[in-house]
């Protein structure tokens, strides 16, 4: 066998001399699969084909690709079998997946399912509270042997934001976890505006870091493992580069500054600020939340308002871990890949790919993300700006609602060829980008030339504070509160987001029994809950800081608006619920 696989090598060798260079390049791209012919609706740069290797196979996260091709993709939500896993093979080799088989033999707990990664022959995956991995056999796709829990997470499941368990390994034995913060910036009263920060912040002890743990003993918890880094609110991409020996981390900043510090900041602040951080994430590093947030425009960490922040006060935000790079906010960094392979042009070899999945709460302007940036790399540092490598998934310019986006990018893998695999969220799409193009000829236009997309497309460039606020038109008095409190997570449609913040168009939660709305708004919810057929975890806060006039105003608009057709709420409804916190009622 040996020795059959080294005349096979050097018969493509002697083949490779008598072609030349220019040959080769020929040959190598006669070996990848056709692109499709609209690329699967990416733009890409020139000499990049994109094909479609599997279309609506469920909710994709993250995913891994094995030395022989096959595909394996964590799904947000389990399929109707309760099978939390998809495996793809291509078996014609034409790019497109013919086999498909789900499996799982394991307790898929939330909708934040998330990791996917191969570490020595063994595939990983996390859940929302949970870390496995089970044995690749070589000799099938689904793997045979029984899933083993490598970590258990002993989350308050009544606190269950930032949830998601990306994972990484650092060739040594080590696996790193992070834990996001249950809250948004550590404030006495969640979400509240105005409520101060908790100094010191007690979520800082088990949450907002990455801990250490081994890649190989079974069942862990939290406390077995080492907290390696801290101040890091939330973390969904996150990757060991091989290159440096060094841990990189993605940072979803803290949510709308213009609902809990008017004051301080404009709703054209709110939309781009803070900076989502790409972080090297060495061991006992602080990057400073929640005291401390990035603004990229000024290139400053500067303090939280919650922490006597003002916008412009820095305290010792200089003393922290520093962004490599701070991207404007909100555009939900998912997953980061640094290319290893040859396939691409050399100018990506050692960068860094980034899954932008999309914002929520960037009203009252257009919606940023949904697309995948490019950060060359050289001695282990960003080597020039971030440039956009693969753009349109949304399939629509202006996205003014989440809903708009037709897909959303997830997750990044290197396949054993060099192609680049990306899935995302909506409906489990998953892409295969190749390069077809002469390497050699690959130079400073194709960039330029994504680069100058980068400063025109409206999911992606710098809005302007006038001409691209979408609620310039007066609205009713309940229709301008729900734009200010409600629409950065419901959504200006009342559609929600699909992901975190459920709808409130249709919804029975809306429409239905009036104490129990009333209740909601202003005692705020937490726990699952089932809207529309889909379950949904994200905490809602508590508003009981409007005033009876307010909140009548903001329940008697959602109850009349986006089809919904149920009674206006009156304001002397509330003061009776005000007191009150009854075990609300599910639909």
């Amino acid at each position: 066998m040996l020795a059959a696989r080294f005349f096979k090598t050097l018969l493509l060798a002697l083949v490779l001399l008598s072609l030349g260079f220019f040959g080769y390049e020929q040959y190598r791209s006669a070996q990848l699969p056709p692109g499709d012919p609209d690329n699967g609706g990416l733009r890409l740069p020139d000499g990049f084909e994109a094909v479609v290797v599997v279309d609506s196979v469920g909710r994709g996260r993250h995913l891994a690709v094995r030395d022989n091709g096959d595909v394996y993709m964590k799904l947000r939500t389990p399929d109707s079998l309760g099978r939390g896993s998809v495996a793809l093979r291509d078996l014609d080799h034409d790019g497109k997946a013919d086999s498909i088989q789900y499996f799982g033999d394991y307790a898929d707990t939330g909708n934040y399912g998330n990791a996917m990664r191969i570490y020595r022959d063994y595939l990983y995956f996390a859940t929302a509270g949970e870390v496995y991995r089970t044995k690749l056999n070589r000799r099938t796709l689904v793997p045979t042997e029984p899933t083993e829990c490598l970590l258990i997470d002993d989350y308050n499941r009544a606190r269950f934001s930032h949830i998601a368990k990306p994972i990484a390994f650092d060739g040594k034995g080590n696996m790193y976890v992070p834990f996001g913060s249950p809250g948004d910036a550590c404030q006495v009263n969640d979400r509240q505006p105005g409520s101060p920060g908790q100094s010191p912040c007690p979520e800082l002890v088990e949450y907002a870091g990455v801990w250490k743990f081994s890649a190989d003993k079974l069942g862990q918890r939290q406390r077995d493992g080492v907290r390696y880094a801290t101040g890091i609110r939330s973390i969904v991409g996150m990757t060991w580069n091989q290159e440096t020996d060094a841990l990189y981390a993605l940072q979803h900043g803290r949510d709308d500054f213009f609902r809990t510090w008017p004051q301080y900041f404009t709703p054209w602040h709110s939309a781009l600020l803070p900076s989502e951080e790409f972080l090297r994430v060495d061991s006992g590093s602080d990057a400073g939340w929640p005291y401390y947030y990035y603004d990229y425009m000024q290139g400053k960490k500067l303090l939280n308002p919650e922490y006597g922040g003002d916008g412009k006060k820095e305290g010792d935000g200089a003393k922290l871990n520093q962004p490599l790079i701070g991207f404007p906010g909100h555009f939900a960094p998912n997953d980061i890949l640094f290319y290893t392979g040859d396939q691409f042009p050399e100018r990506y070899r050692n960068g860094a790919f980034i899954a932008f999945h999309g914002s929520t709460i960037r009203a009252p302007y257009p919606q940023g993300g949904y697309f995948v940036a490019f950060v060359p790399f050289q001695n282990g540092k960003p080597s020039g700006p971030w440039e956009v490598f693969a753009n349109g998934f949304a399939g629509t310019d202006t996205i003014m609602y989440t809903s708009d986006a037709k897909y959303r990018p997830s997750g990044l893998a290197q396949g054993p060829d060099g192609s680049i695999y990306v899935t995302e969220s909506e409906k489990g799409k998953v892409w295969r980008i190749m390069f077809k193009g002469d390497r050699s000829a690959f130079g400073k236009g194709q960039p330029m030339e994504m680069l100058l997309h980068r400063a025109v497309a409206t999911n992606i460039r710098t809005p302007d504070s006038l001409r691209d606020n979408l609620s310039r038109k007066m609205l009713s008095e309940g229709g301008q509160l729900y734009s200010r409190y409600c629409a950065s997570c419901h959504q200006e449609n009342g559609k929600g987001d699909g992901t975190r913040f459920p709808p409130l168009a249709g919804s029975d939660w809306v429409t239905g029994n009036k104490k129990r709305l009333i209740q909601v708004v202003i005692h705020g919810l937490s726990g699952p809950i089932i809207v529309n057929g889909v379950g949904y975890n994200e905490a809602m806060p508590a508003n009981a800081y409007l005033n009876d006039r307010q909140l009548a105003s903001i329940l008697s608009y959602v109850r009349q608006s986006w089809g919904n057709e149920a009674g206006f709420i009156t304001s002397n409804e509330i003061p009776r619920n005000r007191n009150m916190k009854d075990k609300l009622p599910k639909p």
